[in-house]
């Protein structure tokens, strides 16, 4: 039996769902790019978790690289890219799964996107552990998702508040007065980067 934290109001998906969402996106995958080179590229820091036990169930040869991308200034809407890529290495003519913790506002996944496009990326997928289309505020679809999300404020797995909670081993989500306090808001925006 899972403990939940004191600051979670509710637990939207345990482990058990967690995993089968990801297996079912594991065998998508690897129906994808089956007999060709791919690249996940892992965006930092949220996607980590997800990433990592993505590409375990993922039985065909790939390689691994990260992006930093930040956004979140004031944690609650999307401000200015900062895109740092690791390895620094080339991408032209690679093919790319393009892999973040969640979708909402889709600004960050659209231009990073671009941008691998723009340096020479035969073809960029998305994959995202959650998907939250009711913020979405430009025309964008993903690839590859584990769950859809209502607008709540979610953390676990990966997903944080103020660097916390990020190791949760499910998503829950995160009691009011945790994020209006430590905001000064009433805002529902999303945790996670």
């Amino acid at each position: 039996m899972t403990t939940v934290h004191e600051d979670i109001e509710r637990v939207l998906f345990d482990e058990a769902a967690i995993l089968r969402g990801i297996e079912r996106v594991a065998k998508a995958v690897t129906a994808h790019y089956a007999g060709r080179d791919f690249t996940v590229v892992s965006v930092l820091k949220g996607s980590c978790i997800f990433s990592a036990d993505l590409i375990r169930r993922i039985p065909i040869p790939l390689e691994l690289a990260f992006v930093s991308a930040s956004s979140y200034g004031d944690r609650t809407t999307s401000g200015n890219l900062e895109i740092s890529f690791f390895p620094t290495g080339e991408i032209e003519g690679r093919n790319l799964l393009l892999v973040d913790d969640i979708l909402d506002t889709g600004k960050t996944m659209n231009r990073l996107k671009r941008e691998f496009l723009e340096r020479g990326a035969a073809e960029v997928s998305t994959c995202v552990f959650l998907d939250k289309p009711s913020r979405r505020d430009i025309d964008f679809e993903v690839d590859f998702r584990v769950q859809e999300v209502d607008d709540l404020f979610v953390v676990g797995y990966g997903l944080d508040f103020a660097g916390r909670y990020r190791n949760l081993p499910y998503v829950g989500v995160l009691k009011p007065e945790i994020y209006q306090a430590a905001l000064g808001t009433d805002s529902k925006a999303d945790a996670g980067s």
